[in-house]
């Protein structure tokens, strides 16, 4: 089987367009996303509506935990508050719905598919983790694989026997080693934040050849920052896209 991993679309359109038009080049079987569908970008609903039209399987990011959760949205900062109150008036009822339904975490494939940090939390980042801190995650949870977005960022850990690595991960494909467990970072679709933020990233993993890669795509940035201020969208959404 071959898979696509989105994660952090944040409502950004333009870049779920041509991440999707090269999922279907690629060949993918599904595709799952990893939750902040919608926050900071312009174009929510119709992120949604292209998530649904393609079967994409989501999990809950915090974002759309902020959606349903008046308790958790006063805790986030005042430009995901603000990018939050825009997005929901951007959104129809139907895809509100289908946002607050997403599950904290799913199961498929001997791998888990989770937004913030294995085994289910949608909040809390995996930001340069200790060793330690990597063997309690990797006990936490029984599957080989595991997905977490919520970072924006590539990399990924691996435990084998007895020691557990951690790296960034660069545009490029790898093999994956038999009997290793894997913890990766997929980067974000809609709102990088890395050497190469004009660029929508994703994973594509092909299971049969044991092989995942970094795609990185360009696309129309200069339509997302327009919506953006057409909207009325907090300047810091733009200018991230453009680092």
């Amino acid at each position: 089987m071959r898979l696509a991993i989105v994660a952090d679309i944040h409502g950004n359109y333009q870049a779920l367009q041509a991440v999707l038009a090269d999922i279907a080049l690629m060949g993918a079987d599904r595709i799952f996303s990893l939750g902040d569908n919608i926050g900071y970008g312009p174009q929510p609903e119709e992120v949604v509506k292209a998530l649904r039209d393609h079967q994409v399987v989501s999990v809950m990011g915090n974002h759309e935990l902020g959606l349903s959760s008046r308790s958790y949205c006063n805790r986030l900062h005042a430009t995901a508050r603000e990018s939050l109150a825009i997005t929901r008036s951007l959104l129809s009822p139907v895809s509100l719905d289908w946002l607050e339904a997403l599950p904290a975490f799913y199961l498929c494939c001997d791998t888990r598919f989770v937004h913030g940090c294995p085994p289910q939390s949608v909040t809390v980042y995996l930001h340069a983790p200790t060793e330690t801190r990597l063997r309690r995650l990797f006990a936490s949870y029984p599957e080989r694989f595991c997905f977490a977005g919520h970072t924006h960022d590539l990399g990924f850990y691996q435990q084998d026997d007895t020691t557990i690595t951690s790296s960034e991960w660069q545009v490029e494909r790898r093999r994956l080693d038999p009997g290793t467990r894997y913890l990766f970072l997929p980067g974000s679709v809609g709102q990088p934040r890395d050497a190469l933020s004009r660029y929508a990233k994703y994973m594509f993993w092909d299971q049969e050849a044991a092989t995942l890669e970094v795609r990185a795509l360009a696309y129309d940035v200069q339509t997302t920052v327009r919506l953006l201020g057409e909207r009325g969208f907090p300047v810091t959404n733009a200018k991230r896209l453009c680092w």
